[in-house]
């Protein structure tokens, strides 16, 4: 009688030798697109969860009337030179975010009267970029993409002036309220 040995393996059939390759083979490419597809979703939500922090930050401002930029530029400047990266910041073609990378919006959730935009009326600050999947292994040609919007809402602490002092108002250089109060 023959005794079976712990961990020896059982012999394969001529015809057998091989399939394992064959079989890692046609699983390999499934198993990759699972990595990179976390790897992505990994990175979509960090850059959500930084633009979410950066609306905040950009509500904060505008609510206050305070821009964090010497010399009077503009508060999107200021919002994108706080984002973590380069990507975020500028985008770039080929990249998982595309030019002009985040763009920021304010506006009066109640409306653009005197009245909508005094001290204790909220004010929406949001962030957004388009986001395309899987750019960083096959550039933007594989044309899926999202866009990732952060919002933050506060109320004003001061009434709005459309005055250069406003990091808000309608001024040379601002890229927001261009044409004045914006309602959401």
């Amino acid at each position: 009688m023959q005794q079976k040995m712990l961990g020896a393996r059982p012999r394969l059939s001529e015809g057998e030798r091989g399939a394992a390759l064959i079989e890692f083979a046609l699983v390999l490419p499934l198993v990759l697109l699972l990595l990179f597809g976390m790897i992505d979703f990994g990175k979509a939500f960090n850059y959500w969860n930084d633009e979410t922090h950066l609306a905040n930050e950009a509500a904060r401002y505008a609510v206050v009337n305070k821009n964090p930029l010497p010399g009077g530029g503009s508060l999107e400047t200021a919002i994108k030179q706080d984002a973590d990266s380069a990507e975020l910041r500028n985008g770039c073609s080929g990249c998982s975010i595309g030019t002009p990378g985040i763009t920021v919006n304010f506006c009066f959730v109640n409306g653009t009267t005197a009245a909508d935009t005094a001290a204790g009326q909220p004010l929406r600050a949001t962030v957004s970029a388009n986001y395309h999947w899987l750019a960083y292994l096959v550039g933007q040609g594989l044309r899926a993409s999202s866009g990732l919007t952060g919002s933050a809402t506060m109320r004003i602490e001061q009434d709005y002036k459309a005055d250069p002092s406003n990091p808000l108002a309608p001024y040379s250089g601002n890229a927001y309220l261009k044409n004045g109060p914006v309602a959401c």
